[in-house]
């Protein structure tokens, strides 16, 4: 039996192109589905918190949080509340510097407004509410 070595190289070629392309389709997909980048409009993002960051203000944040979003971003805000698990998206570690390093508005416009699964919170909170569980959130920061 004579191996034509031209021919299996070729072969070998051809499948290693079409595995590599797979990888390549496989791995951009996945990033599509990591990198959720959620931008606040731009008027968001210079929005100022009118509230103080006292004691009590973080404590009223505190509670909000606790009644509102722990059952998805759990007690430390990372992202594995009891209900995380049940939701088709990864919950947000709300401590990590991507999200710290947002504006206060930029937070503020993503509570009030949500986004699928996180349920925006304009009929249920005050505005004040808001305000503070984003004053709340900064107590997460690593």
């Amino acid at each position: 039996m004579k191996i034509d070595f031209n021919k299996l190289r070729r072969r070998l070629t051809k499948t290693f192109v079409v595995c590599l392309l797979a990888l390549v389709v496989c791995v951009f997909s996945f990033m599509g589905t990591v990198q959720d980048d959620w931008e606040a409009p731009k008027e968001a993002k210079a929005k100022k918190n009118p509230v103080a960051a006292d004691q009590v203000a973080i404590a009223e944040g505190k509670n909000v949080y606790e009644k509102e979003c722990l059952s998805c971003h759990g007690k430390k805000g990372k992202g594995d509340g009891p209900k995380a698990e049940e939701l088709d998206k990864a919950v947000k570690d709300l401590g990590i510097t991507k999200t710290q390093n947002q504006t206060d508005g930029e937070l503020f416009w993503k509570i009030t407004e949500g986004k699928k699964p996180m349920p925006s919170t304009k009929k249920i909170l005050t505005e004040a509410q808001r305000w503070q569980v984003v004053l709340y959130i900064r107590s997460f920061k690593k």
